[in-house]
């Protein structure tokens, strides 16, 4: 039928309305980072934007198990097969955190060699090595936590992401951002924060992904 499905839009339209939510919330975040690290000084700026830059790029690369969670736990669960859903959510986290893991050696292998292409600046390349550690040793966290987001995301889960991102942004990381600005702690202040926020949505993630909420209405079957 052509005729409009008023529930199914509706149901997109809330969707896509805890999407931007969350995406809103992401960037003022990181938009508070930055404005912390900037009245730090130049050489932090250049620095922190390298390594925010390559954290966002990794990002999109780990997510990449994310967008199949997202058709595999989507496809199980239209199927009523909550079953097939844990076991797609059980490797997808294994290949994330697998991956994060080479991902960081190679960031630590190559820390003399990867900053160098984006700047000679020695001041910023100082600042970059502060800041490598943070960067390298979060990928595998990340790499658990993006396979996680897009389990949640193939079950519908929209509305839990957003109010996890919310939460673990408000407590984590913009306060340890601006407490950073204020004490003088510069980069290792910020980057304790993106830490802490990826840290808090791993627990959250973690917790939700080992219950029976995000399954549905198939954990009856």
């Amino acid at each position: 039928s052509w005729r409009p499905r008023l529930p199914a839009l509706k149901a997109q339209l809330v969707l896509g309305r805890d999407l931007l939510v969350r995406a809103a919330v992401l960037q003022l975040a990181f938009a508070a980072a930055a404005g912390v690290v900037a009245r730090s000084g130049t050489a932090e700026l250049g620095a922190h934007q390298v390594a925010l830059q390559l954290w966002l790029f990794l990002a999109l690369v780990l997510d990449a198990y994310a967008i199949a969670a997202q058709t595999l736990v989507g496809s199980a669960l239209g199927a009523r097969r909550p079953d097939d859903a844990r076991h797609t959510a059980a490797r997808v986290v294994r290949w994330g955190l697998g991956t994060g893991v080479v991902i960081a050696v190679l960031l630590l292998v190559l820390r003399p060699v990867v900053p160098p292409l984006f700047t000679d600046d020695p001041a910023v390349l100082a600042q970059a090595d502060v800041v490598w550690w943070f960067l390298a040793l979060m990928q595998p966290l990340a790499g658990v936590v993006f396979a996680l987001d897009g389990v949640l995301m193939g079950a519908g889960d929209a509305a839990f992401l957003r109010t996890v991102t919310l939460a673990s942004a408000a407590l984590g990381f913009v306060p340890l951002s601006l407490l950073s600005g204020w004490l003088d702690w510069g980069l290792p202040g910020v980057w304790t924060g993106l830490t802490l926020f990826i840290v808090l949505r791993l627990v959250a993630v973690g917790r939700r992904v080992r219950g029976s909420a995000w399954l549905g209405e198939t954990v009856r079957t």
